[in-house]
């Protein structure tokens, strides 16, 4: 875990990058941003969960990323990413090519997740520490939607398993791996974009809008 910490979060300025991330890197930054004003349908959305050894992004670890893409309705099998950063244990350029493979996977989708403060946290951290990027995405964070969406079942934020129970999806409380969580996420996703449709919450960007009031509406009330 030592070598990991110092590898992962080394602090400060990153160091010099390799030739191929800098490249990769930079045609992310000036590839076009996926248009947040179509139809759910049409929209390729990112499902993620993260693996980490506590739950502060400010002193804690990344230790994995799952995603998978959910898009025409479905979640696409293909087209998934993992990494799992304590098998690249001292490798530096390791960690900074997995982390490129995530930027180019993901191609500035909007990110879905449970809790974006806990996710978000710790994979802007990575991004800046590793990359010297601020990884600023679109996020949906179902914990605060599926409350306002599904109100007919429950008024306040749950913790995941709640919803598993609720919809048939889960057998309890218990460890899951962190691409099974994702899954899991994205089959719950999908039914959450059926109710917006109902609610007139008909795009992505009046989805990411939808998330932030709620998640704003729910704080400060």
């Amino acid at each position: 875990m030592l070598s990991l910490r110092k590898f992962l979060f080394r602090g400060g300025a990153p160091a010099s990058l390799p030739d191929d991330v800098r490249a990769s890197l930079e045609a992310w930054r000036g590839s076009a941003t996926p248009s947040l004003g179509d139809l759910h349908y049409h929209t390729r959305y990112i499902v993620i969960d993260i693996v980490s050894s506590g739950l502060n992004p400010e002193k804690d670890q990344l230790l994995g990323i799952a995603a998978s893409g959910v898009w025409q309705g479905a979640i696409q099998p293909d087209d998934t990413f993992y990494v799992d950063f304590s098998t690249l244990d001292g490798e530096g350029a390791a960690v900074d090519r997995q982390l490129m493979a995530f930027l180019l996977f993901a191609a500035k989708a909007p990110l879905v997740t449970y809790h974006v403060p806990y996710v978000g946290g710790f994979l802007q951290r990575a991004f800046k520490e590793r990359l010297g990027l601020d990884f600023q995405p679109q996020w949906v964070d179902m914990a605060w939607l599926m409350p306002a969406m599904f109100d007919d079942k429950c008024h306040t934020v749950m913790p995941l398993d709640h919803w598993l129970e609720i919809f048939g999806l889960g057998e309890g409380e218990g460890r899951r791996d962190a691409m099974a969580n994702t899954l899991l996420l994205g089959r719950i996703f999908q039914m959450l974009l059926v109710r917006a449709v109902s609610k007139q919450v008909e795009t992505a960007s009046q989805l990411v809008d939808e998330s932030r009031a709620s998640s704003f509406l729910r704080r400060t009330h």
